[in-house]
């Protein structure tokens, strides 16, 4: 199933459970701030099951997200796999790139029905990830990981950080994603929250230039392309006349076209609480006290955010807000209204001569390489 065959006022495509937020990473754009000690107000086994539960009453292979923090800081993650997948959801987790990724773990998360593994690539030597992730050694655990992950059967995703720091890295860091062979490079725009508010943002103009160059990769790369917090990708590949059907390429669990937050994505965060992504912390409700169907489905926020006629700015005017909407969560980080305008986003409609989003004095730097 595609998510664009998916009713996203029904069911979220991609449903994130941030099963914990403890770490040994201090990655230098942790949205949680994450800290090695879990929290004890965390969903418990019984309760994670519970949760899962909710989620298979979406439908068939509803798409589930294990990820933290780093989720393998709780030993019943295989068990939690196990359980999930017996209820017919699809299964995945990004871990972090430690020395928890162990060759037995992750061959027991495959036992367990794991579809997915993604593991975070923001750098394409050890100098440059580790210095990023905080952490030396981090950068080769990682790819061992890969390498087991593939070794175990494990479809591979490549996660990847484009700001300021690490925009330069992007070329061989793409070569290092085919190399691995990995099915998906997931590059993420940041999104200035957590730790992430320190470091150096992008400018729109930049950003145009790194997903046009995405959409030049995608033409001949082994691997497919998303964007995360970035949907107008989808805008720029648009206007480059990409075919429709030979577009963006599935990716192994039925992901063609993008999502935004709180329209087909969803994200639990360890003590429960839903919100419509991880970058976008406000809540409609507590999985403990609400069903999640129910929030999902009748929330006024995740109702709002569906809309694209409540869209503000520039973004309400745009001919691309019903298959783009702007990154809903960097409009919240940037003014504190999820429906005002995506500042990252360089487009102005024709005839639009109302307010533009505020900028910012960000890195001009630009894709480099073939």
């Amino acid at each position: 199933m595609y998510a664009d065959a998916i009713d996203t006022d029904e069911r979220p495509f991609v449903l994130i459970w941030e099963v914990t937020q403890a770490c040994e990473l201090a990655c230098k754009h942790c949205r949680a701030e994450a800290e090695p000690q879990r929290h004890p107000d965390e969903l418990t086994t019984a309760e994670g099951k519970q949760l899962l539960d909710e989620a298979a009453s979406f439908g068939d292979d509803q798409l589930v997200v294990l990820s933290g923090g780093d989720p393998l800081a709780r030993d019943d993650v295989p068990e939690l796999v196990e359980y999930g997948t017996d209820q017919g959801l699809q299964m995945t987790m990004t871990p972090s790139g430690t020395n928890s990724l162990t060759p037995d773990r992750i061959q027991g998360l495959a036992d367990s029905g794991l579809r997915r593994m993604a593991v975070s690539l923001d750098g394409a030597s050890a100098a440059t990830h580790d210095e990023f992730r905080q952490e030396t050694g981090s950068f080769e655990q990682t790819i061992e990981a890969a390498r087991h992950a593939k070794r175990a059967g494990l479809p591979l995703q490549i996660n990847t950080t484009v700001c300021g720091e690490t925009i330069e890295e992007l070329p061989a860091i793409r070569d290092l994603v085919a190399d691995l062979g990995a099915v998906l490079w997931s590059v993420f725009f940041l999104v200035p929250v957590g730790r992430g508010r320190v470091l150096d943002p992008i400018s729109p103009e930049c950003a145009e230039r790194v997903m046009e160059w995405l959409c030049s990769v995608q033409s001949d790369a082994p691997f497919g392309i998303k964007t995360t917090e970035a949907p107008h990708y989808r805008r720029v590949a648009l206007q480059q006349q990409t075919d429709s059907e030979a577009g963006p390429k599935p990716d192994g669990i039925g992901r063609r076209t993008g999502i935004t937050a709180g329209d087909g994505f969803a994200f639990v965060s360890h003590t429960g609480e839903l919100f419509p992504s991880g970058f976008l912390a406000e809540s409609a409700g507590n999985v403990r006290d609400e069903s999640l169907v129910k929030l999902y489905r009748n929330a006024d926020l995740f109702e709002e955010l569906r809309d694209p006629d409540a869209l503000q700015g520039k973004c309400g005017a745009c001919p691309y807000r019903n298959v783009c909407g702007g990154s809903r969560s960097r409009a919240y980080a940037h003014t504190g209204d999820p429906l005002e305008s995506d500042p990252l986003c360089s487009f102005v409609p024709e005839e639009y001569d109302g307010p533009l989003p505020a900028s910012w004095d960000g890195a001009t730097s630009q894709v480099s390489g073939d």
